[in-house]
């Protein structure tokens, strides 16, 4: 299909206003087959009598087209567009059409229900999908009231955007929407289980499939409060309601996304329906995201982008409020320290790529270049701007002219330039000279501290010094905290003992700022630059902080300073300013003393997925293995305890239910009908901690993943489910220790959907030549396959100690992908093709293909931005590993005694 460009989304924009949709859909078939009817009228008007414009609509079929009582050529339209010609000022098109659902969660999704055989059904408009669903003109400005009707299969919920009733067996009718645009419109249908509720006059709901339904039932609870913690704060905050009635949150099977902020209907992934022990820290998650989409209703839905030049505009200030939203008005008061460790760093590491871009670019040539820019700098960087802006013009005036900005574009469109007005009339400052610094510049600066003492040890001078990227000068001005940070005695925690706040001006005579604030005090343990994260920057430590970081991040007590500490730890590693051997020092000696769950996750994230997977050569990987299980050993015994040898402290399900063949102990397919919250901080250190410890497991602990899968020796606390079964069973079988024979028993344990998509990336994980070309053939070539499990094939093929397998298919990779991505779909490609990068292949000669594959005409620019990011982290790999081998010429031992986690 045809992307649609900016120039004639403009062009039709100018041309035409929609004052309304009737949209009927004919469901009752899908229960037998993908195919469904989709009868649209849509009434316009028409600047230009006699003009000619286009209408989306990507059906199999044109059944019928009616304009204005003239019956038009209903041949298909192969790139999705039906013309219209010779306009009147007011139009009415009707397009009667046959549709397909889909199984790569774009336009109408269908989903067979592996435990039941039931069917699902939900629509993904986004980005420009709803035409996939019906007939419209699909671009963000062109926003308009939509009255649904459905027809259903009998005993079917069907929910849409509006409110609505079944108002005979299988027919449901639905009031019209306020104003909307496309991408927004949504539907689920099938046999949903409803939670219902009502807040502040506001009618609420949650569905899930029914096999999910006594998960969700002990969740409702929790996601109720949630919503309605945040759906008060919001009120508060920007003096304006919930403008669309209704507040229905659906959680869908194979879900592309985090969550889609349908105004009256949000759709969710329903893997935010915890079946196993989750952390507290993923309960904070889900709530980011529940406040992320209620945030939308405001930013994005009540007032829309005109373009997808300002998608900013929807998700900057959506992950913005989520966050401070979460932070503010739930349980979850840290969410900020994981926004610090975790989302953040997804934005400093696409600001650093070539693929990189403003916040703001100045145009986005089509949808398929809108595609490309839902990333870390979107979401990530632009929401640490606008923290960034909080600072500089106040809570105050910003949440004053964002109230003024809702009010003059309710129902409507707007651009960066309306926003910024509204800012400016209510703060009084000209926000040009920001604007054009934080949101029309790509990439970082970099902040470090210079000092020196008098005589008598104390600060004779303090200096922050802002260095600019190389080539991409914007004089970007930073408001930002300086730390000092210090213990009281010999073996306490290390706090915050003073703080000044400086302006970094563009200004600064060779970019350095005098703080002033701590002349002639006494230096601590540690000087951090950007203590309370309030700006976007990379941060770098003085030498001597530097050379006792790994004893100062151990026993520093903010989780918030600790977050900066170990960003900043990763970063330097990344730009191979660091040995890959130096950050698993450091990890060795902090890990086992951190205790912040989401801090504990994404450092353990970065040390094994980055470090020892792809920074470190094959000759040191199990060494640094051996660290972090050991770091994981003592994050469990100091939180847990060890259980009683033999005894079972955590276990759920019956022993030997695997046979033979199988594992061992079964959790059965659903486990315990709510999740292990990990009631506490320690219940969560151990579980994540317990994850670590399995995903770098070596033959030596082989005997310990054995014992847990038949409940023997369990950590207190932990309790062994279908999912850290499923870790467990993809440990054992990438060390050769487990096979098919052990897959095919746990899916019956756990047949589930959750349970097909993991035995899935597992197959693809076996040692074996014959899975590896299965597996391959999935990814290339198969196509009845929903995406989903695509995606999860593709994820568990490459393996980091299975070279000798796999190294044929770096080449092939290169040399087939490409015909891949030209007859799938943009969201496909970029799913699939980023989970089937070699990306342990980190050698020259993977690059050099990559290269190849950029520099000639078949990639097409989802692929080439897939490849040219992960390229560029495969080239800091290959920095990595010659800086490590510099400074380990002889391989690396593992950290020694008194350093940290001993190896042993």
């Amino acid at each position: 299909m045809q992307p649609l460009s900016q120039a004639e989304a403009v062009a039709r924009a100018e041309l035409v206003q929609v004052r309304s949709y009737d949209v009927d859909l004919d469901l009752t078939g899908v229960p037998d087959g993908p195919r469904f009817t989709s009868t649209t009228t849509v009434s316009f008007t028409c600047r230009v009598p006699g003009a000619s414009t286009f209408v989306d609509v990507k059906a199999v079929s044109l059944d019928l087209v009616r304009l204005n009582g003239r019956e038009l050529d209903a041949s298909p339209a192969p790139d999705g567009r039906l013309v219209l010609t010779d306009l009147d000022v007011e139009n009415t098109l009707v397009v009667r059409a046959t549709m397909a659902c889909t199984n790569t969660g774009e336009g109408l999704h269908r989903f067979t229900d592996s435990e039941d055989g039931e069917v699902y059904l939900y629509a993904q408009s986004f980005l420009d999908d709803a035409a996939r669903i019906f007939a419209c003109f699909d671009q963000p400005d062109l926003k308009a009231p939509l009255r649904l009707a459905v027809s259903a299969p009998g005993g079917w919920e069907v929910r849409a955007n509006g409110a609505g009733k079944q108002v005979a067996p299988g027919r449901w009718e639905f009031e019209p929407t306020a104003p909307l645009a496309t991408y927004v419109v949504s539907l689920v249908a099938g046999p949903y289980q409803v939670w219902n509720r009502t807040h502040d006059e506001v009618p609420l709901a949650l569905l899930c499939r029914r096999s999910l339904a006594p998960f969700l039932e002990a969740q409702a609870a929790e996601i109720f409060q949630i919503t309605t913690e945040c759906l008060d704060h919001y009120h508060e905050l920007f003096g304006i309601r919930y403008p669309f009635g209704k507040y229905d949150q659906a959680f869908v099977p194979e879900f592309n996304m985090g969550a889609m902020e349908n105004p009256g209907l949000v759709v969710f992934r329903d893997e935010l329906v915890f079946r196993s022990a989750v952390t507290e820290a993923e309960r904070e998650r889900r709530a980011v995201v529940i406040a992320h989409e209620m945030a939308h209703m405001w930013f994005g839905d009540l007032v829309t982008m005109r373009w997808w030049d300002d998608l900013w505009l929807n998700e900057s200030f959506a992950e913005y409020m989520g966050t401070r939203v979460t932070a503010a008005a739930t349980g979850f008061t840290d969410a900020w320290t994981s926004f610090a460790v975790g989302r953040k760093s997804w934005g400093y590491a696409a600001d650093q790529r070539p693929s990189t871009h403003p916040v703001a670019p100045p145009a986005v040539a089509d949808t398929a270049a809108a595609l490309l820019n839902f990333d870390g700098i979107s979401y990530a960087k632009g929401a640490s701007a606008l923290r960034q802006l909080v600072e500089w013009v106040g809570d105050e005036a910003f949440l004053a002219g964002l109230r003024a900005y809702f009010t003059a574009h309710a129902y409507g469109s707007a651009t960066l330039a309306d926003l910024l007005a509204a800012l400016e009339q209510a703060s009084g400052r000209d926000l040009a000279g920001w604007a054009q610094a934080w949101l029309r510049r790509p990439r970082l600066d970099t902040l470090r501290p210079r000092v020196s003492l008098d005589e008598q040890g104390a600060y004779a001078a303090v200096e922050i010094v802002r260095t600019e990227p190389a080539g991409e000068p914007a004089a970007r001005p930073h408001r930002v905290g300086i730390g000092v940070f210090d213990a009281p005695g010999e073996g306490g925690p290390v706090t915050l003992v003073r703080r000044a706040t400086v302006d970094l001006e563009p200004t600064a005579p060779g970019g350095r700022t005098p703080v002033p604030q701590l002349v002639g005090t006494r230096p601590g343990r540690l000087l951090l630059v950007n203590e309370g994260d309030l700006t976007y920057a990379k941060i770098r430590f003085g030498s001597e902080d530097l050379a006792r970081l790994g004893a100062v991040l151990a026993e520093l007590a903010d989780p918030l300073a600790r977050s900066v500490v170990w960003s900043a730890a990763a970063d330097l590693t990344r730009d191979a300013e660091w040995p890959a051997a130096d950050y698993l020092t450091l990890a060795a000696r902090a890990l086992p003393t951190e205790r912040s769950v989401a801090v504990l996750e994404d450092a353990l994230g970065f040390a094994v997925g980055t470090v020892v997977h792809c920074y470190l050569p094959d000759g040191d990987r199990s060494a640094a293995r051996r660290v972090i299980v050991d770091a994981c050993r003592s994050v469990i015994d100091r939180a847990a305890g060890p259980a009683p040898a033999g005894v079972s402290a955590g276990s759920a399900g019956s022993a030997g239910a695997g046979g033979a063949a199988g594992l061992g102990g079964a959790a059965g397919p659903g486990g315990a009908a709510g999740p292990n919250d990990a009631a506490g901080a320690g219940a969560g250190l151990v579980l994540a901690a317990a994850r670590g410890l399995v995903w770098c497991a070596e033959r030596p602990e082989v005997a310990r993943l054995r014992g847990w899968l038949v409940g023997r020796d369990v950590p207190a606390g932990l309790v062994v489910d279908p999912d850290l079964r499923w870790r467990l069973l993809d440990r054992l079988v990438a060390l050769d220790e487990a096979g098919e024979a052990q897959i095919a028993a746990e899916l019956d344990n756990d047949p589930s959907s959750r349970g097909i998509e993991q035995a899935a990336r597992i197959r693809a994980a076996v040692g074996d030549p014959a899975a590896k070309a299965r597996a391959w053939r999935t990814v290339t070539a198969d196509e009845a396959m929903s995406v989903r499990l695509v995606a999860a094939t593709a994820q568990g093929f490459w393996q980091p100690d299975q070279g000798d397998l796999t190294d044929p298919y770096v080449e092939r990779y290169f040399a087939e992908l490409p015909r891949v991505a030209a007859r799938r779909s943009p969201h496909t490609v970029r799913q699939v093709a980023a989970a089937a990068f070699p990306r342990y292949a980190v050698r020259p000669a993977t690059l050099a293909a990559a290269e190849s594959l950029l520099a000639g005409p078949d990639a097409g620019p989802v692929l080439s931005r897939v490849v040219m990011d992960a390229a560029d982290d495969l080239r800091r790999a290959v920095a990595a590993r010659e800086v490590h081998r510099r400074a380990c010429p002889r391989g690396w031992p593992g950290v020694p005694a008194g350093d940290g986690a001993v190896s042993r």
